[in-house]
Order: structure tokens, then C-alpha cells, then sequence
């Protein structure tokens, strides 16, 4: 079985998002991680069923599978990165990102998406662990209720800095909800390599259970930096190989949000990176 490559939207910003669907076919990408953002498909613009069944049809004609990515730094708020969260103290910002979060379920499901990614969000200044994790809960309740409802994974991924930044976290979210079906992981390798305590590869065959969407590219121990393939420490053979053990059915998804202004390069680049070592697609 060969993995199927996918490459983030957050990393062509500069392109339409037809433009960057037609390159990553061409390039021979299997699919697409695919953040609502408001150049590319934009969940608070109208007409947004509308809009959806078009990029639908393109997805079909070229061949692309998706997942759908909600990591858009400004979407909700233009002056706060990420804002609001899950942990916000206004129990009306925080209901903002849940409505975010059940459009894009809604908008996954009329896409055939494979999962939806989220995260929890940084713990605000004042908010002790306790009352933090107790509001995740609390708003991922119905976040939950719309995936049952829709039959989609919801892929939460750890991420560096926030209430949910490691593995362990995420285990303590799933226990926490009482292990629902729907809930998986969202794994990156760059965050295993900058900050879990096991070798990437080995992360990979501890969360295989829970995969549901994988996020790639290179970083430094201790660093978070999102890094073009071998700009960075991690060796990818046995990543990769890993990945293939576990069984794993959905995209890879190179994943460089602040290169956007290389993205056409640097999706040809990562290709040819990943390709000869195992990942062809």
C-alpha cells in the first residue's frame, strides 16, 4: 500500500483555490488539506453550499481526495490569531468556534471528506488547567453531536503551545469524552519530532488506533517551525514506513502555512522529496 499524498491549502494562499487544486493534481498529489479560510472556500461568505458543490465537482474531476482543515489564523476574529477558541472566558466566542467547527463538518460531509481537523486552542492567561478542560468538554459536545450526525471523523490534533499539545493530551480529551467513535487524531510529524518524548516513527505506531488525518513536513527538537523537507532533523524513511504499518487510510499532508509565497515550488519540491523515499503517489 502506498500513502496518499496530500498538500495543505495554507501553504498556497497566493493561488485561487481552483488554481491550486489543478497544480496539486498535476503534480500528482492525491489530495488536498483543505483550511476554510477566506480565499479558499470561505465558511462566513454566502452562498456557501453553493460554493462547496463546485469545488466538490472539481475534486471529483481531478481525482482529489480532502480533508478539511480549520486552522485559519484570522477567520474568526482579524486581530486575533486562532481567535476565539474552545478555552475562551466568553462562553459567546467560544460558541463562535463551535459554529465554525459544525459548518465545517456540514461542508466535509457535502465534500466526501475523509475527516475534520481541530484543536483545542492556547489555555487563556488566568484560566486554570481544571476550568480550561472543562470548557473543552463542554464545547466539543456538540461539535461531536454533528459528526454523529453527519458519519465524520473529527481529527483533533495536538499542537505546541496549547490546552491539547501532546499525545498525552489527546488521550486525556478522548478519555475525558468517554472515548467517542468519531474521535481521532490529528498527527503531525513535525510536532512529534519538536517536542513527544519518542522518536517520530514511534509515535506514528503509538497513535496508529487513532489516525485519522497526518500533517508532515521537517522541524528541529524543541523548535516549532514548520520546515521544507531537509531543512530539518527528522529522518523519513521509518516515519513512513511506520505510517504504511499502521494501516493508515487517509492523506498525508505536507503542511507549510508560512511559505505560501513558494507554495507551487515547494509542492513540486515535496513531492519529489517524499516519492523516492516510499510515499509515491
Amino acid at each position: 500500500m502506498s500513502l496518499r499524498l496530500g498538500y495543505g491549502t495554507n501553504g498556497l494562499t497566493d493561488l485561487r483555490l481552483d488554481d491550486a487544486l489543478r497544480l496539486l493534481a498535476d503534480l500528482g498529489y492525491d489530495g488536498v488539506g483543505l483550511t476554510l479560510d477566506h480565499m479558499h472556500l470561505d465558511p462566513m461568505a454566502p452562498d456557501l453550499t453553493a460554493r462547496t458543490r463546485h469545488v466538490r465537482r472539481l475534486l471529483t474531476e481531478l481525482g482529489l481526495g480532502v480533508t478539511v482543515e480549520t486552522g485559519a489564523r484570522y477567520v474568526l476574529d482579524p486581530r486575533r490569531k486562532h481567535g476565539p477558541t474552545l478555552l475562551d472566558p466568553d462562553p459567546d466566542d467560544r460558541a463562535a468556534r463551535v459554529r465554525l467547527l459544525v459548518t465545517a463538518v456540514r461542508v466535509a460531509a457535502e465534500l466526501g471528506a475523509h475527516a475534520v481537523h481541530c484543536f483545542s486552542g492556547v489555555t487563556p492567561e488566568g484560566t486554570d488547567p481544571d476550568t480550561a478542560w472543562k470548557r473543552l468538554e463542554e464545547a466539543m459536545t456538540p461539535v461531536l453531536a454533528a459528526a454523529q450526525a453527519a458519519g465524520m471523523p473529527l481529527a483533533v490534533e495536538p499542537e505546541p503551545g496549547h490546552l491539547v499539545s501532546d499525545l498525552a493530551g489527546f488521550h486525556q480529551l478522548r478519555e475525558r469524552l468517554g472515548d467517542p467513535a468519531l474521535l481521532g487524531l490529528t498527527l503531525d510529524i513535525g510536532h512529534c519530532q519538536c517536542l513527544e518524548p519518542a522518536p517520530p516513527a514511534d509515535c506514528v505506531r503509538d497513535a496508529g488506533p487513532w489516525l485519522r488525518h497526518v500533517q508532515i513536513e521537517d522541524m528541529r527538537r524543541g523548535v516549532h517551525e514548520h520546515l521544507p523537507f531537509g531543512d530539518g532533523e527528522i529522518d523519513f524513511p521509518p516515519v513512513l514506513r511506520a505510517l504504511e504499518e499502521t494501516g493508515y487510510q487517509g492523506l498525508t499532508v505536507v503542511e507549510l502555512p508560512r511559505h505560501s509565497h513558494a507554495g507551487p515550488e515547494l509542492a513540486r519540491a515535496s513531492m519529489e522529496f517524499l516519492r523516492p523515499k516510499g510515499a509515491s503517489a
